[in-house]
């Protein structure tokens, strides 16, 4: 144990961020640069060391917390990063991107303020590149057998990853014009600087993985085809089919999925745009959907200059500290005040969409909702509170139904679907098709970036047992694991 009276003594302190009005004027990550590093020894000193670490079981990946926080507390760096990527190949993602249910399994957060587990982790890596102990890791010989990947992002670039490191032949197929999947596309700059993404592509095409971008797999190569040229393929597309909102009105112009909107602005960053095809300059905008990717969306209007944000959520406002049917270690459903929250905007609950009304021209300029409540397990409007509220641009951010059908991917090869439209695997992360396995979102369905990547890690043993008969990697979850929620 780091500190024996670490968790008495000190209390806990988060990473900083930058001003409100500076950030907002740019696209860089909204952390002080380097604020961690002073205080971080001292936060992992915190952790208790306990002797049942429930933050284990928090951890899809199975993250050695208490072992990290130890090196981390007596700024054994290279150690401390040894330990990090013993269970995760990406830690600089997951420390910036993951909502932590580590924190919320943690022992002292029955009483106390959690560990900041995901400010250690992200503290450790970065110290690790900086210092650079993180170096590619090629295999001492290759197996002869080859694997292709479809998608790449935080599953497909595990299972890739993994794949390569045990000697394998491994080509990773993405549709998009550059690697990384919702990493590249979906997170906007604010939150992760796509920096750590390319420094990592870096790494794994010196260990040997391919990377083949703008191929989509169904409509530019037939899936039998491709199954037929190699050994062994890995799905990971993802869940990448939006939830829409078929009310009347929802054919006006400047009604967009977050999935058609977010992706632009990134796109802005990496120097394709001078100004994106879709933007919130001097709109009302509204975020429809109280999640992250509506979080995302809200963040970005702000540094494209909307005259206003309104995010809408169906569900009631959560409330600021664990319900009673929420116990410790479950993950609770807590009000959460983001980063892009914290800049401007208004949040509103309990409502639903009625209808858009539109100009002339065909473009939304209002959205009529109206107030919602459950009353006996079901969803009901409230009479007499309709409303309207200006909305030039309307982002649907309502999470994500299932694998993209329409490329021909999954007739092409045959899989079967489970009862939710995912695709099937058994134990082992294979499909009905013999050497085709899934990982990430396209099995599990919409999930979060850690299970991602235990699932990539997870599908790749799977795919090293098919083809060699033995193997070695390690698997932190099975297909049918879930998180610790009730």
């Amino acid at each position: 144990m780091a500190d024996p009276k670490g968790f008495l003594t000190t209390g806990r302190e988060g990473a900083k961020t930058r001003p409100v009005a500076e950030r907002v004027k740019d696209w860089n990550e909204v952390y002080v640069p380097g604020s961690l590093l002073p205080i971080i020894s001292k936060q992992a000193g915190r952790c208790m060391d306990c002797g049942i670490p429930f933050c284990h079981n928090g951890c899809p990946l199975g993250n050695l917390i208490p072992e990290w926080n130890d090196y981390a507390y007596r700024e054994d760096w290279s150690a401390a990063s040894e330990r990090l990527h013993a269970t995760n190949n990406f830690p600089e993602f997951t420390g910036r991107l993951c909502p932590a249910p580590c924190e919320a399994a943690c022992v002292l957060g029955i009483n106390q303020p959690a560990v900041t587990i995901k400010n250690v982790e992200v503290s450790i890596i970065d110290k690790a590149w900086d210092s650079g102990d993180v170096t590619p890791q090629p295999p001492e010989r290759l197996s002869g057998k080859t694997v292709a990947v479809i998608g790449s992002g935080p599953a497909g670039l595990a299972a890739a990853q993994q794949l390569t490191r045990a000697g394998h032949t491994v080509a990773v197929y993405e549709r998009a014009d550059r690697i990384g999947g919702l990493l590249r596309y979906g997170i906007p700059e604010f939150k992760m600087e796509k920096v750590h993404i390319n420094r990592r592509i870096e790494q794994m095409r010196a260990e040997g993985t391919k990377f083949r971008t703008e191929i989509e797999i169904g409509r530019d190569i037939d899936a039998a085809k491709l199954r037929q040229r190699y050994d062994a393929v890995v799905i990971a597309a993802g869940a990448t089919v939006s939830r829409d909102l078929p009310v009347p009105g929802r054919e006006l112009k400047g009604i967009h999925f977050a999935m058609e909107y977010l992706p632009l602005a990134n796109k802005v960053q990496e120097g394709d745009f001078v100004q994106p095809p879709i933007t919130a300059e001097g709109k009302h905008v509204v975020v429809i959907g109280g999640g992250d990717t509506g979080a995302d969306c809200v963040g970005t209007a702000h540094r494209q200059g909307a005259l206003s944000v309104t995010q809408l959520e169906i569900m009631p406002r959560p409330g600021e500290e664990r319900n009673a049917n929420q116990p410790w270690p479950t993950f609770p459903m807590l009000y959460k005040v983001t980063s892009a929250h914290e800049e401007g905007g208004e949040r509103i609950y309990s409502v639903s969409t009625t209808h858009f009304e539109g100009d002339e021209d065909g473009n939304v300029q209002f959205l009529h909702l109206v107030e919602v409540e459950f009353k006996d397990g079901k969803l009901e409007q409230k009479p007499g509170t309709e409303r309207k509220i200006p909305a030039q641009l309307v982002t649907l951010a309502m999470g994500f139904t299932g694998t993209d059908r329409s490329n021909g991917l999954v007739e092409q090869f045959g899989l079967e679907l489970d009862e939710r439209g995912n695709i099937a695997r058994d134990e082992n992360f294979a499909t009905n098709v013999d050497g085709v396995f899934v990982a990430g979102d396209a099995g599990r369905g919409q999930s979060l970036i850690v299970w991602a990547i235990a699932e990539g890690r997870s599908a790749a043993r799977g795919v090293d047992r098919y083809l060699t008969g033995v193997s070695e990697l390690p698997a932190p979850i099975r297909p049918t694991d879930r998180a610790l929620t009730v």
